[in-house]
């Protein structure tokens, strides 16, 4: 089930959106070449997209591919990268070899983006391409977001920032340049699906993607499965918890969960939200 089509906006809302948009194409244009560091996200299709309407193939869309990144985000990429016509390529990230990155801590998230960022200046430096660019938006600004520590000191810049453009700016543009991603659920690593100091190890998120395709299967959309030792703890969208209490299904997502290795399968009633494993510990904006 896709959200409905939004409807038209206001005149001064509609001329402050095409003047982001094209402040946003004019930084683009500026650099003449680029990297886009392409998750396959709401928001990095979208400045891959551009970047690529505007610089040609001279806009390069790299996706990390780990572990700790979900089939499924890699297929959504391949298939925004086919469809669109994107200069796409993978490359492998290492950051389960840090130990740093392993021992999940508050600022894991750093040490991933050290990871990519630096394999990403180091390709533009050894393509003479003039910049690396993520997806960060206005919204991100008062989040806690250790990745953009590591954006910059790697100086890669954000441009949909840079704009002023919002998540909801960036999904009316998406819908109207036919990106498929327009009302694509949030999404994050695997990673953080499991609770700060417990380690991550590709067994934990092995189990948290078969989980959660076992709940897309089963036809849920938004859904993250938190991964407390032998305890899966089901966040779902708070329009779908009902159904999850269906007798069918949920003796469905018991079963199919506990064949994956979890003991235990609680509903968490509070449902979906981003960062739930945030609750209870102490963070700033980064």
């Amino acid at each position: 089930m896709t959200a409905a089509t939004p409807p038209e906006l206001p005149a001064a809302d509609e001329a402050r959106l095409l003047e982001k948009d094209a402040r946003l194409r004019r930084a683009l244009a500026g650099m003449g070449s680029a990297i886009v560091a392409f998750s396959g996200g709401t928001d990095s299709a979208y400045l891959a997209w551009a970047a690529t309407s505007v610089l040609g193939s001279a806009a390069h869309c790299i996706t990390a591919d780990s572990p700790s990144y979900p089939s499924r985000h890699r297929a959504m990429a391949e298939r925004l990268a086919r469809d669109f016509s994107l200069h796409h390529e993978f490359i492998a990230t290492g950051e389960l070899e840090n130990p740093e990155y392993r021992a999940n801590e508050p600022d894991r998230c750093y040490y991933c983006k050290q990871e990519l960022f630096t394999q990403l200046t180091a390709l533009a430096q050894a393509r003479g391409i003039a910049a690396v660019l993520d997806g960060a938006n206005a919204d991100d600004r008062g989040d806690y977001r250790p990745g953009r520590k590591a954006a910059r000191e790697l100086g890669v810049r954000s441009p949909l920032d840079e704009a002023d453009l919002s998540k909801a700016e960036i999904r009316e543009l998406s819908r109207r340049a036919g990106l498929p991603t327009w009302d694509e659920p949030a999404s994050a690593c695997l990673s953080s699906r499991i609770p700060y100091h417990s380690e991550v190890t590709p067994e934990k998120l092995a189990m948290i993607e078969r989980a959660e395709d076992a709940l897309l299967a089963l036809g849920f959309r938004v859904c993250r499965v938190r991964h407390h030792g032998d305890v899966a703890r089901v966040e779902l969208g708070p329009d779908e918890m009902a159904r999850a209490l269906e007798p069918a299904t949920r003796d469905a997502i018991v079963r199919d969960l506990k064949a994956i290795g979890y003991r235990y399968v609680t509903l968490d009633l509070q449902g979906y939200r981003m960062g739930s494993l945030n609750e209870g510990v102490r963070l700033q904006p980064v």
